[in-house]
């Protein structure tokens, strides 16, 4: 009769501490509650003197509960550490000197499908006390089923905010690019752009400030993402701030790089090139600052040059540390392509890069081109190249023809 009393409050208790703990789950308690209502439930409930829960989370088991032992134990288990034989119930732990499990009674594990997804130490307060090991798996089970759920729905969360921050900065990004190129007959742009992902570095801008003068540019910022994308909006602010503030070239360079330099404080820096061309006086000025060279065709004579004046990168230095600003005189017609390393470092499949020289004869072999035609053989020739191989970084060529 003792015997049947004890069974039946044995029940009773197991199924209060299942209500307990799937209450706490249905009221979307934080993880901490429901580990604390677990924990006190084993305590209580199950006649558990002492406990550890190792849970198990991106290749380590953490130490989520740990009471009643008086040994050292580690806070986490790396999983190479545990070897675990499920179908001979064995489990194996290396453990380094001074750590140790001697004074728990035995272990539990907890598996979905063929992954380990916790394990649970545990020692009964009296060895005399019957504990039901299939009811304390099961309810051990029913806690990191919900901690798994509770972590998946965080990481998801965390995606879709992460989400809507690239979506913000690629809308960010599209509105720092000129709405629309001239297509006229003194000026005529195309521009062929392909980011590496939804958020690139790359920038380019053609601003007309009047009817003699227009500036161009192209730009890479180091590092991908919301922070380049966040930076070259700034970036692109200051430039634009400064082309109607009519300082000298010169000067709108220095305080670029003064600029970046006062935001990143020397971690980040961007390759740009930035050109004005006036059509009153047929003259070219240019500062490339550590960008790839732009090719100057020069549209009589069917030569090429390389625009490689100008200073270093710009956001590595307070100050700049050296200056020249190249000159072009006597140019009325001829044509500029400016392009990011992402073109000359296309790949292949053999893992061979596009390069600068297969660029340069390229642009050799279609000098009268008009910016259209160029960009469409252009690509042809790329895609034939790269067989479908991804990019390894932004693509972008712009090409501009004066007349």
């Amino acid at each position: 009769m003792i015997d049947t009393t004890y069974k039946y409050q044995r029940k009773e208790l197991e199924l209060k501490a299942l209500l307990e703990i799937t209450q706490a789950i249905n009221e979307n308690q934080s993880e901490a509650v429901l580990v604390n209502i677990f924990k006190f439930t084993c305590l209580v409930h199950l006649d558990i003197k002492a406990l550890i829960l190792y849970v198990s989370k991106e290749g380590v088991f953490e130490r989520k509960i740990s009471h009643g032992v008086k040994g050292k134990i580690p806070i986490s288990l790396d999983s190479s550490q545990v070897t675990d034989q499920k179908s001979s119930g064995q489990l194996h732990i290396k453990l380094s000197d001074g750590y140790t499990f001697e004074e728990l009674e035995t272990y539990l594990p907890v598996y979905h499908k063929d992954k380990m997804l916790a394990i649970l130490f545990l020692k009964r307060k009296s060895m005399e006390l019957e504990l039901d090991l299939d009811f304390t798996q099961a309810l051990t089970n029913i806690l990191v089923v919900a901690l798994e759920n509770k972590r998946f729905a965080r990481q998801q969360l965390e995606q879709e905010v992460l989400n809507r921050e690239v979506a913000i900065a690629s809308q960010v990004q599209q509105m720092l690019f000129p709405a629309s190129l001239p297509n006229s007959k003194e000026l005529k742009a195309k521009v062929t752009y392909f980011p590496h992902s939804m958020v690139g570095g790359d920038y380019y801008d053609l601003i007309r400030k009047s009817k003699e003068k227009v500036y161009f540019c192209i730009a890479d910022v180091s590092g991908k993402g919301i922070g380049a994308a966040l930076l070259m909006s700034n970036f692109q602010a200051a430039l634009r701030t400064l082309l109607r503030s009519d300082a000298e070239f010169g000067v709108i360079i220095q305080q670029l790089n003064y600029t970046l330099f006062e935001n990143t404080k020397g971690e980040r820096f961007i390759t740009f090139f930035l050109g004005e061309y006036d059509f009153s006086t047929k003259t070219l000025r240019y500062v490339n600052a550590g960008h790839n060279p732009p090719i100057l065709c020069w549209g009589k004579t069917d030569k090429t040059e390389l625009l490689e004046a100008g200073t270093t990168i710009l956001g590595a230095f307070e100050e700049l540390p050296f200056m020249e600003i190249g000159e072009r005189k006597n140019l009325d017609q001829f044509t500029i392509h400016l392009y990011t390393d992402g073109l000359t470092e296309s790949m292949n499949p053999e893992e061979e890069e596009f390069g600068e020289d297969r660029f340069h004869n390229f642009v050799d072999e279609h000098i009268q081109d008009d910016p259209e035609e160029f960009h469409r053989d252009f690509l042809e020739l790329m895609q034939s190249f790269s067989r479908k191989i991804p990019l390894r970084d932004d693509l972008t060529l712009l090409s501009l023809r004066f007349s």
